[in-house]
């Protein structure tokens, strides 16, 4: 039996919401501070996850601001969806934060690059490649991690529906560590469906215990 996966929703925005679905047993809750998406948490919600670690998710963002929004929100990991370089991450890891590093995948070289940021990461998230910074949405092969043998852990991501949960059982890699779920769980963007999530945490759950 495998390690049990970390179970991540991102992109949560209104207080209530985010209560409800840390009390599902969610370990992590994402919160996007890139004004251009759609799921932008724009001020302080009413409710901020108390056991669940909090991530926050960054495009391309100043040093600066990511170190104010980590201390403003408590952030236990930062992750970074953009360009970000490799001196980029470090001068955040010297700062005493965490970092995830979003790769987009659709070609088996687009791994190639995680190699630049070994040892700056606790966490990769593979994601589906888009035109513009985010996901789309849409599953890419996963069959192409079979290619990655790096010794950081990965997040997988892209496309994860309530019907995902054998999918995602059946694949096996030696450093997947968790999941990240966004659109495909929403009823608006931002605001998430308790009853789909709770849904979905009992299938996959059920295969790790």
């Amino acid at each position: 039996m495998r390690q049990r996966l970390i179970i991540k929703v991102c992109g949560m925005s209104e207080g209530e919401n985010i209560r409800a679905v840390e009390q599902l047993g969610i370990d992590w809750i994402g919160f996007i501070f890139y004004p251009k998406s759609p799921r932008c948490l724009c001020g302080l919600p009413s409710y901020l996850p108390l056991r669940a670690k909090r991530v926050g998710v960054f495009v391309n963002e100043t040093k600066e601001n990511v170190t104010m929004y980590a201390d403003r929100f408590g952030l236990h990991y930062i992750q970074l969806h953009g360009t970000e370089s490799p001196d980029y991450c470090q001068a955040l890891l010297n700062k005493g934060l965490r970092l995830i590093k979003t790769f987009a995948i659709f070609h088996p070289k687009d791994l190639e690059r995680t190699s630049h940021y070994t040892g700056l990461c606790d966490y990769y998230l593979f994601d589906s490649k888009t035109r513009e910074y985010g996901g789309s949405g849409k599953q890419f092969d996963w069959n192409l991690l079979h290619r990655y043998a790096g010794n950081t852990p990965f997040l997988l991501s892209g496309g994860l529906n309530l019907y995902s949960a054998p999918a995602i059982r059946a694949f096996q890699h030696p450093r997947l560590a968790g999941i990240d779920l966004n659109s495909r769980f929403e009823t608006a963007p931002g605001i998430k469906d308790v009853e789909r999530i709770r849904a979905f945490h009992s299938k996959l759950r059920g295969s790790d215990e």
